[in-house]
């Protein structure tokens, strides 16, 4: 049952979570009763079972979890495992649209990767751009040279999919895997006139296959640190240019993040609210179970950009150093 509903998984999240969109290789929506939001995500893609299915399902706020019949389950209420089954078997049994049909539909949707690695090679450097300039008003003085950032003046935004297109500048970040591959890229929406977000309702979007992956700062070998946003991220840089950082770019993806072969330390920089240190809880079980030693560090205020501005640079250095190891920061 899981598998059929696997095969059908757009349509699935399109008739359960119908206040949800799609963004690159997942389904995104606020919750499992179909409120707004970007903080569950279903799998699109992937093998029909197993590891990276297509279909399975975290929610970063609460830490809930599972695969197709699991979520309808949640989103219906139903107290039984039996109910669940019906209503899949309910769903399955309805008409549905025929494979050649679905083949034309998947032949004329775009393939989110290289659209991604498009948007990238078309991005330039961010050295003396907007880009620049937005994160050196969030008292970011880490060296943005040779990073996985780049700058786009005039990158299409829409409100909703059938919204009028716009342009407007953009902050590109390049999502890569553990090989060092691009996966995707994220955006972060400028104000074509302040050193600011742009003033829309979603001013960050991802392109391509981002769980598992992130923007990395640094080379990895034995050590790294990871948290979400790349504010945050660079923040730390900021004071700490020499340790290799990754942004994952949000609380779901922070939990699903793939650790490097050669890991064997790992710091998590978590957000100070409810899902940051749920998440932070999660990643600590996966590395424990990876045989990966996890410490994490929690911010003093919403994320460590929020520390960074309210503390002077010595300051928020001082404070970094006594929550990391020693002989880390200072080698």
């Amino acid at each position: 049952m899981s598998r059929g509903l696997a095969e059908q998984v757009e349509a699935v999240c399109r008739h359960y979570l119908s206040n949800g969109r799609r963004s690159g290789n997942y389904w995104i929506v606020g919750d499992v009763n179909n409120h707004p939001g970007r903080s569950l995500y279903v799998r699109l893609k992937g093998p029909l079972s197993g590891k990276g299915a297509r279909g399975k399902w975290v929610d970063g706020a609460t830490g809930e979890h599972g695969d197709l019949l699991d979520l309808i389950g949640a989103r219906e209420g139903f107290s039984s495992v039996g109910r669940a089954l019906d209503e899949a078997r309910r769903f399955l049994g309805a008409p549905r649209e025929t494979p050649t049909e679905r083949r034309n539909d998947n032949s004329r949707k775009c393939d989110t990767i290289a659209l991604a690695r498009k948007i990238w090679a078309a991005s330039q450097p961010i050295a003396g751009t907007k880009a620049e300039a937005y994160l050196r008003a969030r008292n970011i003085t880490a060296d943005l040279n040779d990073t996985p950032l780049r700058y786009h003046p005039a990158l299409i935004y829409r409100e909703h999919p059938n919204s009028a297109p716009r342009k407007l500048p953009a902050l590109v970040a390049a999502v890569t895997d553990n090989r060092g591959q691009i996966t995707g890229i994220h955006r972060t929406f400028l104000d074509p006139k302040r050193n600011a977000k742009a003033s829309v309702s979603s001013t960050r979007r991802a392109l391509g296959a981002i769980l598992g992956n992130g923007v990395c700062f640094g080379v990895i070998d034995d050590f790294a640190i990871v948290g979400e946003g790349i504010e945050t991220v660079l923040s730390l840089k900021s004071v700490a240019p020499h340790l290799p950082i990754v942004a994952a770019l949000s609380a779901a993806h922070l939990a699903a993040w793939e650790f490097p072969p050669d890991l064997r330390q790992l710091v998590i920089a978590a957000d100070n609210d409810n899902a940051g240190l749920h998440v932070a809880r999660r990643l600590s079980a996966r590395a424990e179970a990876a045989s990966v030693r996890a410490t994490t560090i929690m911010s003093l205020r919403a994320d460590f950009n929020s520390d960074l501005r309210a503390m002077s640079a010595g300051a928020f250095q001082k404070w970094l150093a006594s929550l990391l190891d020693p002989g880390r920061y200072y080698e």
